[in-house]
């Protein structure tokens, strides 16, 4: 649900998303045994550069290479260059993220490089603190992973925000999530046209 969400609304946001398998098929399984077709394999995706990159939940990963104005493709490609990593999904995802050393190697150059990156679900707890990259941030996680957390004086906001750093909580609040990096990049009177046309808000 959280890699769906994010996608979907990056894409309403007119991002350029493109969807890599970490596995050797482009058929993925999702945690709640939903299918889903990635647009490439990890492996062939890891030799591009990438501005945003969104680890999804159990066996797929969501690359974005960069945020596009469908009017003016060049101003954002070449003056608004991003930068961001984030890990979300399941339990399940959360421990496959960990033991590939790719993308845990991705998301730690994307860190030491002060790039944005972030977390949802399980992902903050299994994925970012054990290999440091919750120092000094306030952060959030799905409610049973957050005594895993070294600071946990702002785990019960839906979305926490800490320079850099994009954490949420799981499902019901990916949406926000998705809003929250919206936000963050394109601006609040972007986010807010997107959350008034999904009636997330009222017109």
């Amino acid at each position: 649900m959280e890699a769906i969400m994010i996608i979907d609304i990056l894409r309403r946001a007119k991002a350029n998303v493109v969807v890599a398998s970490v596995g050797d098929n482009l058929e993925i399984l999702a945690s709640r045994k939903v299918k889903l077709v990635a647009d490439m394999l990890l492996e062939e995706a890891a030799k591009f550069s990438f501005d945003l990159i969104v680890f999804a939940s159990k066996l797929d990963i969501c690359h974005l290479p960069w945020l596009s104005s469908p009017s003016n493709f060049l101003l954002w490609l070449n003056i608004f260059k991003l930068g961001f990593a984030c890990f979300q999904g399941g339990l399940g995802g959360a421990q496959t993220f960990a033991n590939v050393d790719k993308l845990v190697s991705l998301l730690k150059k994307q860190a030491e490089s002060n790039k944005p990156y972030g977390a949802i679900c399980a992902s903050p707890a299994l994925v970012l603190e054990p290999h440091g990259l919750l120092k000094g941030k306030k952060a959030t996680a799905f409610p049973a992973m957050c005594d895993k957390l070294s600071d946990q004086s702002f785990i019960d906001n839906r979305v926490v925000v800490d320079g850099n750093l994009i954490t949420s909580r799981g499902p019901g609040t990916s949406m926000a999530f998705a809003l929250g990096i919206v936000e963050k990049f394109l601006g609040r009177a972007k986010a807010l046209e997107l959350a008034k046309v999904m009636l997330v808000v009222g017109q």
